[in-house]
């Protein structure tokens, strides 16, 4: 396999706080990988800084052998690095079409605009995630959370990423819309995505991803197959508490 994301040695301090601790960890080309741990761990630090949108103190991340720690954000995401949010982000004042479209915009003026973009791409898009036709002139505040996490995917996917960073993509739906996510994320995996996975939803985590990499204090814990990271002793302390 190839390996498409590296994370090396990262430590992000906030004052007295370290909330990542030399951590590092690697992502194979067209691997879901997990990454669990209790509240405070670290997990969306880590994607911050992997999309450059906290700049690390030490470390460097790595995508297809190319060195991203300095580049902004826009770069990565151009790179093919994309990330979902805790609490989706969509622009309020634009409905699901509008939105899917900032995703496929170019950053070039210019090509803004000489090329449009194309209204079957958002309309592509958008029915890949689960939209009909009839949603893309809803606006966000007329969806429900497991719809507000679709758009969420539909703008990730929009940006033609070869990897992407969903956090807690579960948080908040029903056990109905879980299932339509996770058949999503499914189907997208079919197709060759890159995945790294942050959810405290455990179960539905489990039958969606190759490995697991566990988070504690911003360091990692334990390595390796869902069903042997949960068993392990220092995993279950740091769940536990004890």
């Amino acid at each position: 396999m190839t390996r498409l994301l590296e994370v090396e040695k990262l430590v992000k301090r906030f004052g007295g706080l370290i909330a990542t601790d030399d951590l590092s960890f690697q992502v194979e080309e067209g691997e879901s990988l997990g990454l669990i741990g209790p509240n405070g761990a670290g997990k969306t630090t880590v994607f911050s800084q992997i999309m450059g949108e906290l700049r690390q103190d030490a470390g460097h991340i790595a995508f297809r052998g190319r060195d991203i720690s300095n580049l902004p954000t826009h770069e990565r995401i151009k790179s093919g690095v994309a990330r979902t949010y805790q609490v989706p982000r969509p622009f309020p004042d634009m409905n699901v079409a509008e939105n899917i479209r900032v995703g496929l915009m170019r950053d070039s003026l210019g090509a803004m605009l000489t090329k449009w973009p194309d209204p079957d791409a958002e309309l592509a898009i958008a029915e890949s995630v689960g939209f009909k036709s009839d949603d893309l002139m809803r606006l966000p505040s007329q969806l429900s959370m497991g719809d507000l996490r679709k758009l969420e995917l539909a703008r990730t996917l929009a940006t033609e990423p070869e990897i992407m960073l969903l956090d807690e993509v579960f948080a908040g739906l029903t056990i109905g819309e879980i299932a339509q996510i996770s058949d999503l994320l499914a189907a997208k995996r079919q197709d060759g995505m890159t995945f790294v996975i942050v959810s405290h939803d455990l179960r539905s985590l489990e039958p969606l991803v190759d490995r697991v990499v566990a988070m504690s204090f911003g360091k990692v814990i334990a390595e390796g197959a869902f069903k042997d990271v949960m068993n392990n002793d220092g995993v279950r302390a740091a769940y536990l508490g004890h």
